[in-house]
């Protein structure tokens, strides 16, 4: 447009016709504004930094990142700086009408100033920040119309037309600084609207010099101040990585305005009154909005979503279905947001925030007691009586668990517990930490190098004396000040010491600790640098770490969440595990290989001349079935040519097969000469080998394969009534290989059968309404799992149902409770048949310890799964009694529901032996001995679980057991005493002590096994690690951010000095296996002493009244504490001449002047003088002991960890050694593998910890 048009407009008075005009860019300012080469230029000045610092062009591309300048870095001190430019995915030639939105345009009067906020989002989905504002300066034209080319033309400005157009100004950042940057906006408006036309650029590059000077506070705690004049900029920083920058007021217009005058100024705005429930919108049409559910404002919904969320896939289907009806439209819209998403991701991640906090808070006992025994949905009678009562009653408090003292602890999996609702009483007591300020010194004046470079120094002298007057156990603020500093000698150019600052947030805050910024700072050192480095051993050792860690390379967990759906292809035994752990039905994965062998039980029929095992051969106990052929229908039964002709075939052609059949004469020797061998199956594998199974007239056998054998089954006169001769099975274990040679798979309809029964039965069990009758006869926390069909019993006609305690009869007519038994009192179940006109109908009878009179029940086709079931769960409690260990019987549990499923599930003749793959405890009653020898029944109190919810049982490798606090208020069980259990790969998981209930499922503490575990008083759980790394976790937030990297090797043992002075510094001690000792002072983390002691492997340490005793394998040495050798006892001459394998552990007597040693190869515990190292005086051979793994001293009693024989197979065993007869006194059988870890408790119960094939840990009561 001509300005001649321009000054026509103006002087009709018509701004209205002014056109909207193209904005461009006509500067863009990106740091660095000052560099060292200008300071070696000798020309910059304050002019210079005005007139020299070049405009950026918005079209050319972006110059190389800063890594590339560091990897040509030729030893100067350039600082490394964090990539801070104007991100590459921003499109500058787009910016202009993004700062414009509505156009800009030539107008006669001033506005006002606006401000408004940008997010560019890449297609990643990164996102960046800006705050444009925009502001009206005049602009004058030549009343001549002439063009002018720049701002040096002259003309009348006296005549010229007073015209104003608008300026935009737009601040880019990576943080979400809204509110910051418009207040530093502010300022700069104020500066701007008062220079000269020629100052501008200058001053909009001031400005933006001195924005580029304040650095991103790490988060946390710790907020940034600087004054921008005539301001104070607060610069907010982020509660924690993961959450975005909070710099929005969004609450002041609901606290200066009513919520209907907000809906009345503001387009497209919901407003939900989660007190009420009330919606209210500003949109005048109707909005499709569901109503809030009652239950969803009561009772917070974050344990339902995790009761369908399984290894990164949520059901959100199966979710959806356990709504009630009328709540349902709701949470489909809650589940289609992208903050439901975000929520998702953050449970999986185990994220500790707001939510994971409250549900800790609010988490009852018998939901903890769900964490170790988890069991299927079914609701509890409690749940159930206030399902039916009034809706208020619906959100009730957790549930207390009994004493450990109660026998029947923990007897039964806990089913899903409602959640309490949060009251003020029971809200998270997390002590939060206030919030900090740190001011910033004011920019410098002039923008020179030396200035900034001075700037950069007053920051480090301010962070210093920052550091010096925080104390150490405020090690989170210590932290961020440690952070800023790192950053602020990086910018200066000390390289070394920003490693350093960066370094100590290993013992502050590895949370915070910016991983790709030290990479960079590692990668830029120069030579000189380098040999700075190998002066200071710490930075030496952070440095290699770092660079050890950038070489291994991080892999970066999977946080993606995808929805459940059913498979769309056969699955083999791998995508079978995956897709039901996925579902949510069971996550063990013995259990899980066991339903695949029932639900392909179609692969074996072949074997057996296509009968299936079920109708071939019943070796199981009491399986034999009765059938009904219901599919008569009144005609008589025929057969077709071509069935016959089949038939005949095979017939046939299996006499010819048979001719050709080769036995070794070896095999032949072991039969008659009359017999003949019928049927031979194809080759399997079995628990004696592998091989083909052989059927003749007389006897099953065994032809092992590789070397031809024989090995006798059993003779058909020796097999009993459910069981073989002997009371041993012989067990086939199938190969998932049909007859042609392919693995096992199942069909995707087959799995959608039974995915869709499993899920049936579940809703099913939760429309069961039982009368207060009943419900009154049950614990509280029982629930239906099972009920029959309508059925003729002894008692009267009515329903079976079963729960995980007992059976009992639900009688139809009026309905009333009839108890059948306890699994507990259980003496016998079979099967037998009552008469029904001309047939035998199937019942089942269950004999009690509690009436003479058996229970009889005419189950008919049901009778044969109810057998298993009642067997197996009988099986389970006998187990689960004998063993002190609740989750047998959720195991058993388990393993009845998944039979009623497969059985529910096949729907044929082959059902029910499919079923039999699943009766696990049934089968253990014939191949180990259920028999607990007396002495372990009556010193075992009690078993938990720490595996629980885990694919597979884990090595228990160490136990902790740390005292309450009685003067912290903690919710939850917080300030009670807690068992600390280290398992595989770095998982530790911490049980409330006071009711042995699991309060956090999992820590993670890196990913190597963890060796040592030390309690300090100082809310500090330090645990040592194969990975050479002491991790130190707050027993207040159960997190772990502190990290000790000083150890070279995996760390083998830490101990604690005992001080009566309550003025002195507590020191720890740490040892490695290479022999380093390291002394810590315990407040500050700092390293007082540091020394090595030659040896082969330094396994264990101890301090005894001023020395240090430390085991070493082939000997035990006595250091002083400042690491000087004293004394040195060498392994003891082992009885007949045989070398005795080294010490694997010791325990030290001072009051009895007595060294106990042991070793982890023989079973022999070694008693030594301490004032005659030379040779023992006493050695206590430890019967059917094959090593000694630990010891500890309890009372007068030395406990000892070891792994035996017991009727003649390897055990956990524990040995109970009286220190002043030097005798046993007890021998307990303790785990099923070998026992790894031993802990007291205030020598009132004994901890025992097992290995992988057991998993469990083991209560004993000290007498």
């Amino acid at each position: 447009m001509s300005i001649h048009r321009i000054n026509t407009v103006h002087q009709h008075g018509r701004s209205d016709d002014f056109p909207l005009l193209d904005p461009e860019v006509l500067q863009v300012h990106v740091p660095p504004f000052v560099t060292k080469e200008d300071l070696l230029s000798g020309s910059q000045t304050l002019s210079n930094f005005n007139r020299t610092q070049r405009r950026r062009s918005f079209i050319k591309k972006k110059r190389e990142k800063p890594v590339a300048a560091l990897e040509r870095n030729n030893g100067n001190n350039d600082p490394v700086t964090e990539d801070i430019s104007v991100p590459k995915d921003i499109d500058l030639i787009g910016l202009p009408q993004l700062c414009f939105p509505g156009g800009l345009q030539v107008v006669n009067e001033s506005k006002a100033d606006h401000f408004h906020f940008l997010v560019f989002t890449d297609v990643f989905g990164n996102r960046t920040y800006g705050v444009v504002v925009q502001y009206y300066k005049p602009v004058q034209f030549p009343e001549d119309g002439s063009r002018y080319q720049n701002v040096h033309v002259h003309w009348n400005l006296a005549k010229a037309p007073r015209l104003y157009a608008a300026v935009g100004i737009c601040v880019i950042s990576k943080y979400a600084y809204y509110n910051a940057l418009k207040d530093c906006l502010s300022c700069l408006l104020l500066q701007l609207k008062s220079c000269r036309g020629t100052d501008f650029e200058d001053r909009v590059k001031e400005f933006a010099a001195n924005v580029a000077l304040v650095p991103s506070p790490p988060p946390g705690q710790l907020h940034l101040v600087f004054n921008m004049k005539p301001l104070q900029i607060v610069l907010p920083s982020r509660e924690d990585l993961d959450s975005p920058v909070v710099d929005l007021d969004l609450h002041l217009p609901f606290l200066c305005f009513k919520p209907k005058q907000v809906l009345q100024e503001t387009d497209d705005l919901i407003l939900i009154n989660i007190d009420n429930g009330s919606i209210s919108s500003s949109s005048s049409r109707e909005l499709d909005i569901p109503d809030v559910p009652l239950g969803a404002a009561e009772c917070f919904m974050s344990r339902e979503v995790n009761d369908h969320l399984n290894y990164r896939v949520f059901n959100s289907e199966e979710f959806q279905k356990s709504r009630e009806p009328a709540d349902q439209p709701f949470y489909k819209k809650v589940l289609e947001t992208h903050i439901f998403h975000s929520f998702l991701k953050a449970r999986l991640n185990r994220k500790m925030d707001a939510f994971t906090r409250m549900e800790l808070s609010t988490r009852s006992e018998a939901h903890r007691v769900k964490l170790m025994l988890e069991s299927p949905r079914r609701p509890t009678m409690q749940e159930m009586a206030l399902k039916y009562s009034s809706p208020e009653n619906r959100c009730f408090k957790g549930i207390s668990m009994p004493d450990l003292a109660d026998q029947r602890i923990h007897d039964f999996p806990v089913s899903k517990s409602s959640l309490k609702k949060l009251e003020s009483e029971t809200a998270l007591k997390i002590p939060r930490n206030p919030i900090k300020t740190f001011k910033l010194p004011d920019f410098p004046s002039p923008l020179v190098y030396h200035h900034v470079q001075s700037y950069y120094t007053e920051c480090i002298v301010l962070l210093s004396k920052a550091v010096s007057s925080v104390p150490p156990e405020s090690s989170a603020l210590l932290a961020r000040y440690y952070y800023l500093r790192g950053v602020m000698n990086m910018m200066l150019g000390k390289r070394l010491d920003a490693l350093s600052d960066f370094q100590n947030l290993y013992k502050t805050d590895i949370g915070i600790f910016p991983a790709d910024l030290v990479k960079k700072l590692v990668d830029s050192l120069a030579q000189e640098e380098w040999l700075q480095a190998e002066k200071r051993s710490e930075l030496k050792r952070f440095i290699s770490k770092v660079k050890k860690d950038n070489e291994t390379g991080l892999v970066k967990s999977d946080d993606h969440v995808k929805n459940f759906a059913l498979p769309k292809k056969h699955m083999q035994l791998e995508d079978f595990v995956k897709q039901i752990q996925e579902s949510g039905i069971v996550k063990d994965i013995g259990t899980i290989h066991r339903l695949f062998d029932a639900l392909t039980v179609e692969s074996f029929k072949s074997d057996f001349g296509g009968q299936g095992l079920d109708t071939a051969i019943r070796v199981a106990p009491s399986q034999s079935v009765f059938y009904v052929d219901s599919h008569l229908d009144g005609q008589q039964k025929q057969i077709d040519p071509e069935t016959f002709k089949v038939f005949y075939t095979f017939w046939k052609e299996t006499e010819a097969e048979a001719q050709d059949v080769h036995l070794p004469a070896e095999v032949i020797e072991h039969l008659d000469k009359n017999e003949s061998v019928y049927k031979l199956s194809c080759s399997v594998k079995t628990n004696h080998g592998v091989g083909k199974i052989a059927m003749t007239q007389r006897r099953l056998f065994l032809l092992t394969e590789g070397r031809p054998g024989y090995i006798e089954i059993t003779a058909f006169r020796d097999i009993e009534f459910g069981q073989v001769a002997k009371q041993c099975w012989f067990e086939v274990l199938i190969k998932h290989v049909e007859s042609s040679g392919q693995q096992k798979q199942i069909d995707p309809e087959t799995f959608k059968m039974f995915y869709t029964f499993w899920k049936e039965t579940e809703a099913e069990a939760q429309d069961v309404h039982l009368p207060a009758e009943v419900i009154e006869h049950l614990d509280k926390n029982e629930s239906v799992y099972k009920l029959s069909r309508s059925v003729k019993t002894n008692h009267g006609v009515g329903k079976i149902a079963m729960t995980q305690r007992r059976l009992f009869l639900l009688t139809e007519g009026r309905p009333g409770y009839i108890e059948i038994t306890a699994f507990r009192d259980i003496e016998e179940v079979k099967m037998s048949s009552a008469a029904f006109l001309l047939l035998r109908i199937p019942s089942l009878k269950i004999k009690t310890t509690l009436r003479k009179e058996m229970f009889e029940a005419n189950l008919k086709s049901e009778c044969d799964l109810w057998l298993l079931m009642v067997k197996e769960m009988w099986a389970g409690k006998k187990m689960s009694d004998d063993h002190k260990d609740p989750q047998y019987m959720q195991q058993a549990l388990t393993n009845v529901l998944l039979m009623d499923a497969v059985v529910g599930c096949l729907q044929s003749q082959k059902a029910i032996y499919a079923a039999t793959k699943l009766a696990f405890f049934d089968k253990m009653k014939y191949e180990v001995p259920m028999m607990v020898p007396k002495t372990t029944s009556e010193t075992l109190k009690h078993k938990i679980n720490p595996s629980a919810g885990q694919t597979a049982p884990q090595a228990v490798d160490v136990l902790l057991y740390t005292p309450g606090h009685l003067n912290i208020s903690e919710v939850g069980g917080g300030a009670n005493p807690k068992l600390w259990c280290a398992l595989s790969d770095g998982k530790v998981v911490v049980f409330d002590a006071a009711s042995w209930s699991m309060q956090q499922n999992c820590i993670q503490v890196g990913t190597s096994k963890l060796n040592c575990m030390l309690g300090l008083e100082q809310n500090q759980v330090w645990i040592g690690s194969q990975d050479c790394t002491i991790y130190i976790i707050n027993t207040v937030s159960m997190s772990c951010n502190k990290q000790l990297t000083d150890h070279r090797s995996e760390v083998t043992d830490m101990v604690i000095e005992d001080s009566n002075d309550k003025f002195s510094q507590i020191q720890a001690y740490s040892c490695s296996a290479d022999g380093t000792i390291i002394t810590w002072d315990v407040f500050t983390l700092k390293v007082k002493n540091q020394f090595h002691v030659e040896c082969q492997r330094l396994t264990s340490l101890k301090l005894f009244r001023g020395t240090l005793w430390c085991c070493a394998g082939e000997c035990i040495m006595e250091l002083r504490k400042n690491g000087m050798p004293y004394r040195r006892m060498l392994l003891p001459d082992h009885p007949g001449g045989i070398a005795a394998a080294g010490f694997s552990c010791f325990q030290l007597f001072i009051e009895r002047d007595q060294l106990w040693t042991a070793s982890a190869e023989c079973g022999e515990l070694c008693i030594w003088h301490v004032k005659d190292l030379s040779k023992p005086f006493h050695r206590i051979q430890l019967q059917d002991c094959t090593g000694v793994s630990c010891m500890i001293k309890v009372k007068n009693q030395i406990w000892v960890g070891s792994r035996g024989k017991s009727q003649g197979k390897l055990r956990g065993k524990i040995y109970v050694v009286d220190i002043e007869k030097h005798s046993v006194e007890k021998e307990l059988v303790a785990h099923s593998a070998a026992v790894q870890a031993l802990c007291s408790v205030e020598d009132r119960y004994v901890l025992s910890g097992s290995s992988c094939e057991d998993g469990k840990v083991a209560i004993w009561k000290v007498e």
